[in-house]
């Protein structure tokens, strides 16, 4: 298997070089150059983490084969799929679920790329000669599950930026308790500015000259492939279940997780409709409704993590579906203003007992705004990205109750913290690394 630049089909590279590269050197996104396809009845329906270890590397196979890391899949998909992605239904007729994907180390549906991507580099860097530097953008959770998944790996160092005062207190300290090789920077403006200076990084010569650099953003393959895993565990789940498909609303920000669930329905899985939940950073809702992109300054909102103005993945997405035209009949977005976010998390723990964290919220008042002719005939999943403990701050007095956080959050509270503030430009950034 074989992955091309979004900007020009030649050349092509191979999977450990893509993963190495992370973009393109047009500045393009690497995808697949070819689909392989699966037999939905084949793949096993994972019910915990060990059988979702095992599906995740028959979907991962054929885009691994012939690699060098092809003898490793097994042990890396092991390291990164030991949590489970449970589906839980919400009511009797189990016509809505939600798919929690927070039940990793930073309580994050990113835990499972970052991981994955963590694994593979390390595996990489065992006969380099120079250390290897991630840099990661981050509106407040894929720094933490890099950060997490690279901390103490040999070989490797990670570089997180993340915009000054526009993450949660929780957040902000699993982007800055780790040390070692794990570095972090608070840049003075909004998450674009921190996916702008990475993506200017690449293509900076001295950056180049002195390091031998590479991204965990979702830009990065090796970030967004492993994620469509979960789309094929909870979608067979939903069909061998109940003899049909299943259907996702997905909180989007950079569209990484979104691009998942659409691979994944490409590459076979039983997938009907996918809906992308925006914030009020509503760049894709606005492009599908008018037909013109117009990417623009991100907006600061209740859920940082999708405040992005101009998402990275729209490239992957249009290399399947060029227009709005083609990528209207694939997905459908809508915008959530924060009013309506609050308004979702009282309602929903007032009805199910749920607890959402705001982004979750999003994509459950995306859901509740479907027609009821729409809910009632299909079997439809809210994705819930992190946990709510990562925004008590935001979800306590909206529930008037505690949160009680997980283990493996609180243990992160317990260390100290240290970040470097830097001006948003790449000059800044060059002094820094």
């Amino acid at each position: 298997m074989h992955f091309a630049s979004t900007r020009n089909p030649q050349p092509q590279v191979g999977f450990s070089k893509a993963l190495t590269q992370g973009l393109a050197d047009d500045g393009g996104l690497y995808v697949p150059s070819e689909w392989p396809s699966y037999e939905p009845s084949r793949l096993e329906a994972p019910e915990n983490h060990e059988v979702l270890a095992s599906l995740a590397r028959e979907v991962l196979r054929p885009f691994i084969a012939g690699d060098a890391l092809e003898p490793e899949l097994e042990a890396m998909t092991r390291e990164a799929f030991n949590f489970p992605a449970p589906q839980i239904w919400l009511d009797s007729s189990q016509r809505l679920g939600v798919l929690e994907l927070f039940h990793g180390p930073t309580a994050a549906f990113k835990d499972f790329g970052a991981r994955f991507l963590a694994a593979a580099l390390t595996r990489l860097r065992r006969a380099a000669s120079r250390p290897l530097q991630v840099l990661v953008a981050t509106s407040g959770d894929t720094g933490g599950a890099v950060a997490a998944a690279f901390h103490g790996h040999h070989g490797i160092e990670v570089s997180v930026l993340y915009p000054k005062g526009l993450v949660s207190p929780t957040q902000e300290q699993q982007l800055t308790c780790w040390g070692g090789n794990v570095r972090s920077f608070a840049v003075r403006g909004r998450f674009d500015d921190c996916q702008r200076l990475v993506k200017q990084a690449f293509a900076d010569a001295a950056l180049r000259g002195r390091f031998e650099l590479t991204s965990a953003n979702s830009i990065n393959l090796g970030r967004l492939l492993p994620q469509t895993a979960y789309y094929w565990a909870a979608s067979l789940r939903v069909a061998r279940a109940h003899g049909e498909p299943a259907s996702f609303v997905i909180p989007s920000g950079n569209l990484g997780n979104a691009t998942a669930c659409v691979w994944a329905r490409k590459l076979g899985a039983p997938i009907a409709a996918i809906v992308l939940a925006h914030n009020a950073n509503r760049t894709v809702p606005d492009y599908l409704s008018e037909g013109t992109l117009r990417p623009r300054a991100s907006v600061a909102t209740l859920s940082s993590a999708m405040d992005v103005g101009d998402p990275s993945n729209l490239e992957r997405l249009s290399a399947l579906y060029p227009d709005a035209a083609a990528l209207r009949g694939a997905v459908s977005a809508v915008s959530i203003d924060d009013e309506a976010t609050r308004g979702r998390i009282r309602a929903d723990f007032a009805h199910y007992r749920r607890v959402w964290c705001p982004h979750t919220a999003v994509a459950a008042e995306a859901y509740a705004r479907l027609a009821p002719e729409v809910r009632a005939h299909g079997r439809w999943l809210i994705v819930a990205t992190a946990h709510p403990a990562k925004f008590r701050e935001i979800v306590v007095p909206l529930i008037g109750e505690s949160v009680p956080m997980p283990e493996n959050l609180a243990r992160l509270f317990d260390r100290p913290s240290s970040t470097t503030e830097i001006e948003a430009d790449v000059e800044a950034l060059r002094r820094a690394l």
